[in-house]
């Protein structure tokens, strides 16, 4: 018994040696390749364009808040009554 218990407890410590041997730390990462920098230049530009057309004011004039009401219960209902209408149009019924 005393034999079957130093060897499960061998077995254990050298696969626990194992594992921490094996294990691999990470390295230093490489350094990017050099047109890694153009393309990320690009990008950046990209994405400054595309935040100031949010910016920008609608072309026509009309303020997008002002086509939504601002009452959230009003706004429930709206949405409400058009899921409704699409259902009944699903189902061919027509809404008086």
């Amino acid at each position: 018994m005393k034999r079957l218990i130093a060897w499960v407890a061998g077995a254990a410590g050298g696969l626990a040696a194992y594992r921490a041997v094996k294990v691999r730390r990470p390295g230093p990462r490489p350094a990017p390749a050099p047109g890694a920098d153009a393309r990320a230049e690009e990008l950046k530009a990209r994405l400054q364009e595309a935040r100031e057309a949010v910016d920008e004011p609608p072309a026509d004039g009309a303020d997008p808040l002002d086509a939504a009401p601002l009452d959230p219960g009003a706004r429930r209902a709206q949405v409400h009554e058009q899921g409704r209408a699409a259902l009944d149009e699903m189902r061919g019924e027509q809404r008086p």
